[in-house]
């Protein structure tokens, strides 16, 4: 068992191994947590403690200077024993990067800088879909208000990223601002069957005042091809989510499968680990796995070297990051699906019992996956493999 002290600020040279001991502390409560819901404050603050929020700030403005490849790894850690935290985790970083991708040299250094120095957290107000936040300008800034869905992590953050619709028009306004800004209200209206601790509820905006500064206009969401790269990091981080979940889930069937589960009366195996049904399913469930791990760290890796090109990222290799990660993310998804539903086929009866929770890994990917169809990441997939042509790129994917 791991204490909270033998994590407090630890070397974040050892992001993997920081990641791990976070996941061990967060698996002893996570059953009794799903349950509860709500803000996890406790865990939230054990994450701003482990120098983690600082893993994708350069080194230069105060930070680990990791690339996507070890910041996916991370969330895919913590995912295995806790998802909804690392839901909260990834979109920080997913917050930090929007400033870096759609702000300009000023913003997205101070906000580097600032995040490192007094470990923020950032939140999610930013949902493009949900356009019942209008921006208004006056007083030489701008006021946003109306109501936004599915801010994950808005509760307990430090700064938001919001978006509003200008007034009269489709164009969408985002800002980054402090989430204790007069007029804002973090509602705790979350109340999904999974995800139970993301705080994906809503806020509402009441005259909120947006100074023209905060605005991220320089790119802007579709400034440039670099900019584009910002739906492709959240996917990808679901992608890991979703993995990480999976994984989780066969480790628990794992466990179980060898100290608890009884075979079945007319087995002729000594032990259920030994069934031949129990170990035809093991097989599965890892072919599943290992072929979505390696698509996601590919994926991963070419996100990093579109990442390290900057405003000269090309429209091929954008595609090309496009097509691996959509790859890698409908692996991890049917994969996931099968393994925690399949599950229960392996570990047998007993292991519906309430007190084990093990129903909460199908729970936690179905309410995540079913936000974006993968019936059309399939779509994406086969216009690609038939007609060669790349995902387009666009606000949301």
């Amino acid at each position: 068992m791991t204490s909270a002290s033998a994590i407090a600020n630890p070397p974040l040279r050892d992001a993997m191994s920081t990641a791990a001991s976070l996941a061990d502390l967060f698996e002893q409560s996570a059953v009794a947590r799903d349950r509860l819901g709500g803000t996890p404050k406790a865990e939230r603050d054990l994450l701003r403690d482990s120098g983690l929020l600082s893993l994708t700030i350069p080194q230069a403005h105060g930070g680990t200077g990791a690339g996507w490849a070890t910041a996916m790894h991370t969330v895919r850690i913590i995912a295995r024993a806790d998802s909804s935290l690392a839901h909260v985790y990834a979109f920080h970083h997913l917050m930090l990067a929007t400033v870096r991708l759609f702000g300009s040299a000023p913003q997205w250094e101070n906000a580097y800088r600032t995040t490192a120095r007094r470990g923020l957290f950032w939140g999610n107000a930013l949902n493009p879909l949900d356009t019942r936040t209008v921006s208004m300008p006056g007083d030489g800034a701008r006021t946003f208000t109306g109501d936004k869905s599915f801010c994950s992590g808005a509760l307990d953050s430090d700064m938001l990223i919001a978006s509003a619709r200008q007034d009269g028009q489709q164009r969408l306004v985002i800002a980054a601002i402090p989430t204790d800004r007069a007029g804002i209200t973090i509602m705790d209206d979350w109340d999904n069957i999974g995800q139970r601790q993301t705080d994906s509820g809503s806020v509402r905006f009441d005259r909120v005042r947006v100074e023209e500064g905060e605005i991220l206009l320089t790119p802007g969401p579709l400034g440039s091809v670099f900019a584009t790269l910002r739906p492709l990091i959240a996917q990808l981080i679901l992608s890991n989510i979703y993995l990480g979940i999976a994984e989780g889930a066969f480790r628990a069937t794992k466990a179980y499968t060898r100290t608890q589960a009884r075979r079945w009366l007319t087995s002729t195996a000594a032990e259920q680990s030994q069934d031949p049904y129990a170990l035809e399913r093991a097989g599965e469930f890892w072919l599943a796995l290992e072929g979505a791990r390696l698509l996601n760290d590919r994926a991963a890796a070419l996100l990093d070297d579109a990442w390290a090109e900057d405003e000269a990222l090309s429209h091929e290799l954008r595609g090309e990051t496009a097509i691996a990660i959509a790859t890698a993310k409908v692996a991890a998804i049917k994969g996931g699906m099968d393994v925690t539903t399949r599950m229960f086929d392996v570990m047998g009866a007993r292991s519906t019992t309430g007190r084990f929770g093990f129903d909460r890994y199908w729970r936690n990917l179905r309410t995540h996956s079913s936000h974006d169809p993968v019936d059309y990441k399939l779509r994406e997939l086969g216009d690609w493999a038939l007609n060669d042509l790349a995902p387009a790129p666009t606000f949301y994917s």
